[in-house]
């Protein structure tokens, strides 16, 4: 097979590029514009490779499997499916070769190329609208436990698609890891208890899953070592025969019966259907040229990220005091998130996103900012209210040439569907949660859904899942974190802090508070604010809803192309791993394939 080409292979469909006119209230030069075909940074990205290799992942198992494929002479691709799939395997509540997710890829070279792969679950293509309505009400656990809340899976073809496009090492290679972890086994840490106890009962009620995660039934004990021998079976097939190993064959025989003898709707057409989409970035200009590059639809992650800093620019952010700045964050977000609801699946229907990110909208968004008192979201145009599963994982990974990869993947909540296909070891999601059920009722957390986001064969849903670059002439940052609808306010805040100057370490760490339109209250972290503050904000009219526990996880990198210093960070939160590589500690020749 080979190497990775110069450039990224094309879109598989075209693209127009649109640029817009800056008005007087922005002090930003506003320039929003879809890239089709590359997009080509010449003035922001220097020639200089970083000669450094960097990741940051939720595991330190996965960080370590990714630098062993680096140091074995592969590239940011290969690391990236070497940590993708060891993450499938230690962190069953997170992701796992049953999910899906989004994979923003970054090319090197004189001009850096961009291109987001979208893995997300798709419909079976036997679902409908009311495929959980029961006498005429949706029904949550429907959604949520056992096959029928399962999309099909597009993890496998990802990491497929990864190692033939991108790589340099041979699939069974950047597999090896996740394959020997599977087989031999990981021990159980404090955060993998934590987590199976949030979804017990469920494991507990498919026999598959509570004899593979789960010790005679209860939550094992530190130290456990959890072995998943079938799953690194399916994970040696896929490493042979590729998508064939998984979408075809003996696995998807596997699956489809197993889904269907469990009530499940699945079909080898499902199966074989499946295809990973090769998207446009959305990219968005802010000061001193830097430019957000951020996940496009099917995921609103991104736009609700470039809303907010487009609001915020236009708002003077960074001349508020501090106080004054966590208003104005607030009520970006509160806007942003009020426009999540027009959007959907870009292959199912036309969203407005062009109109979103507009300097008409954001400029009239941003009149409508009181800079003392808070907006009620009564009072702007309604939206349909949503929610979306939080128990995702993030990672991202740069090689020495200044290849990267950022991807957030998920199952949707804490360990998927928590059903396991017999046979296989497969950990299925429950991604068709994050779909309408209908217009009316809602969904698990009790929010209601758009009509551009029903369910429909073959479909994606919405995600708020945005792995993000802001790359310029400075730097290269990244940022991604898990935690559903939460997942764009903690990126727009860790970029804040690196836009305002604050060291990498505090990215990943910076307080966190969330606005999402409805329900109107500000959603606070422990330490997030101090009693003044709360106070402070209560008398501009703001609502404060204190959360038991920390929320996310950040990875992020940072290469700061004037010194050549690269950095990475992980959650403190979390029990991730950053790592920095030298080249000391790098294979520089090309690996054969």
């Amino acid at each position: 097979m080979p190497e990775c080409p110069t450039r990224l292979p094309e879109p598989r469909a075209g693209g127009t590029v649109h640029r817009s006119t800056p008005r007087p209230l922005a002090r930003l030069r506003a320039l929003v514009f879809t890239v089709a075909a590359t997009l080509l940074l010449a003035n922001a990205v220097q020639a200089q490779a970083p000669g450094q290799a960097a990741i940051a992942t939720a595991h330190p198992l996965a960080s370590e499997a990714g630098a062993q494929i680096l140091a074995d002479g592969g590239n940011a691709f290969d690391a990236a499916v070497a940590i993708g799939a060891a993450l499938a395997v230690v962190e069953p509540y997170g992701s796992g070769m049953g999910g899906g997710g989004f994979f923003m890829l970054r090319q090197a070279g004189e001009a850096a190329t961009y291109r987001f792969l979208d893995a997300r679950e798709r419909a079976p293509l036997a679902a409908t609208a009311d495929l959980y309505l029961r006498d005429g009400k949706a029904d949550p656990r429907l959604s949520l436990d056992g096959p029928l809340a399962a999309g099909i899976p597009g993890l496998p073809a990802a990491w497929v698609q990864l190692a033939d496009d991108y790589g340099r090492l041979p699939l069974t290679a950047s597999l090896a890891p996740a394959i020997r972890l599977a087989r031999e086994g990981f021990p159980v840490d404090a955060v993998y208890r934590e987590r199976a106890g949030w979804r017990l009962e469920a494991l507990q009620r498919d026999a598959e899953s509570a004899r593979l995660f789960l010790l005679d039934g209860a939550i094992p004990p530190l130290g456990h070592r959890l072995r998943q021998p079938e799953l690194a079976d399916t994970l040696e097939r896929l490493a042979v025969e590729g998508n064939a190993g998984f979408y075809a064959g003996p696995v998807a025989e596997r699956l489809v019966a197993g889904v269907r003898e469990a009530g499940g709707i699945w079909t080898r057409e499902d199966l074989a259907q499946y295809e990973t989409v090769l998207r446009e970035p959305l990219v968005f200009a802010l000061p001193d040229e830097r430019r957000l590059i951020s996940a496009p639809l099917p995921s609103a992650g991104g736009v609700a990220i470039a809303q907010s800093l487009g609001l915020l620019e236009r708002l003077d952010w960074r001349a508020a005091p501090p106080l004054q700045r966590v208003h104005l964050v607030v009520e970006s977000l509160r806007r942003a998130y009020r426009d999540r609801g027009l959007l959907g699946d870009p292959d199912f229907i036309a969203s407005p996103v062009d109109h979103l990110l507009s300097d008409r909208h954001l400029d009239q968004l941003a009149t409508s900012v009181d800079p003392r008192r808070a907006t009620p979201s009564a009072t702007l145009p309604p939206a349909p209210r949503w929610w979306e599963g939080d128990h995702t994982t993030h990672f991202v990974v740069m090689d020495a040439d200044g290849n990267a990869v950022a991807a957030t993947v998920s199952l949707n909540l804490m360990f998927g569907a928590a059903f396991t296909v017999p046979g296989t070891g497969v950990l299925l999601n429950d991604q068709m949660d994050d779909f309408a059920a209908d217009l009316d009722a809602s969904n698990a957390y009790g929010l209601t859904g758009s009509r551009a986001n029903l369910i429909a064969p073959g479909k994606r849903p919405l995600s708020s899942m945005s792995p993000t670059f802001i790359e310029g002439p400075q730097g290269l940052a990244s940022f991604g974190t898990p935690g559903g609808s939460r997942i764009p306010s903690m990126n727009l805040l860790s970029a804040l802090a690196y836009l305002g100057g604050e060291p990498v370490p505090a990215w990943a760490a910076t307080r966190r508070y969330h606005h999402q339109y409805l329900p109107d209250v500000i959603q606070y972290e422990e330490g997030a604010f101090s009693a003044s503050e709360r106070q402070a904000l209560e008398a501009m009219g703001h609502r404060l809803e204190p959360l038991e526990r920390a929320y996310g996880n950040q990875q992020i990198i940072y290469w700061d192309k004037r010194t050549g210093a690269v950095q990475a960070a992980s959650d403190p939160r979390g029990a991730g791993e950053a790592l920095v590589i030298p080249a000391s500690d790098l294979r520089t020749a090309p690996a054969s394939r």
